[in-house]
């Protein structure tokens, strides 16, 4: 478990931070949301023992990281947003020298690097300069280059930003393999569809200021609900009123003619008895489908960063 307890940073005048806390659980996929400047590189270098915080405390399971910045170094993998890449060295001698750099021994190097090359879909690729890899190809490789010292942790400032769908889907398959290997991941990102896929948990950070966090589905349940999905044959107006009359439905929206959009803050047994009330009036029914949390990230988001902020 790492405990962010009232984290602030200050620069003169600017906050960057403003008394920050959070719980972020061990083996999970962290995602910290926010726009530009709101603070998430700032809270990633802080947790990568880079950079002071001006007050608070950072706790890695029992060691604090102002009392053990070295100790918490080697169980961090740490990928900035802009990472630095020798062109003139191939993948395996990129890796190889950042082993180095961690203290690997010298005979242990040739086998991490084909594991790690292998782990990031890069063996074919062991022999070819940096500079020729494509961009997801560098990111991947850099994610290799994280992992070479074997840490708990990786830290991942916008890892998906300037990938194409193909490399996007694979950086998330490989998180999640990550993820199953034990590591908890923490990313940053401005790429909200991205971090509903891959994310256990959220923190959405505006301002330097913590707004939200928990579990994808609870932030979105505490935002408003989940959102109902109901697509009918005919009768919209009855089936319209009806859902307004049952508990947990806080509103009912018209989409496209015969789809009704419901605000539901039930859980999964008042949701089946929903379904069993609309089929008990005939009601015929084509589709019913409560959006998950992760659908409704975007949606989120915006509500909160236009200061529609949780009660």
């Amino acid at each position: 478990m790492i405990k962010i307890h009232n984290i602030s940073k200050r620069y003169r005048n600017v906050h960057a931070l403003h008394q920050l806390s959070l719980e972020i659980p061990t083996g999970s996929i962290y995602g910290l949301i926010g726009p530009n400047g709101a603070g998430k590189t700032t809270l990633l270098r802080i947790l990568a023992a880079l950079l002071p915080p001006t007050t608070g405390e950072v706790w890695f399971g029992n060691d604090e990281i102002s009392k053990s910045p070295a100790l918490i170094q080697q169980r961090i993998g740490y990928m900035p947003d802009f990472f630095g890449v020798y062109p003139d060295l191939t993948s395996a001698e990129y890796l190889d020298f950042y082993a180095g750099i961690h203290g690997i021994a010298r005979q242990q190097r040739p086998h991490i690097i084909t594991d790690l090359l292998e782990l990031v879909d890069l063996t074919a690729k062991r022999d070819a300069l940096v500079e020729t890899l494509s961009r997801g190809m560098k990111q991947r490789l850099c994610l290799a280059r994280a992992l070479v010292h074997d840490p708990s942790v990786l830290l991942l400032d916008e890892p998906a930003s300037g990938l194409d769908p193909r490399a996007r889907v694979e950086l998330r398959e490989l998180l999640r393999t990550l993820q199953g290997m034990g590591k908890t991941v923490i990313i940053s990102s401005h790429i909200l569809l991205e971090l509903a896929e891959m994310c256990t948990d959220v923190a959405i950070i505006q301002g330097g200021r913590l707004i939200v966090s928990g579990d994808v589905e609870q932030v979105a349940r505490r935002m408003g609900g989940r959102l109902l999905e109901i697509r009918v044959l005919d009768r919209v107006d009855e089936t319209r009123q009806l859902l307004k009359d049952i508990p947990g439905i806080i509103s009912v929206k018209e989409n496209n003619g015969k789809l009704l959009q419901a605000e539901f803050t039930g859980n999964d047994q008042a949701l089946a008895q929903t379904l069993s009330t609309l089929i008990t009036h005939n009601i015929p029914v084509v589709s019913f489908a409560p959006r998950s949390g992760g659908d409704r990230l975007e949606e989120v988001f915006m509500s909160i960063t236009e200061g529609n902020n949780p009660s």
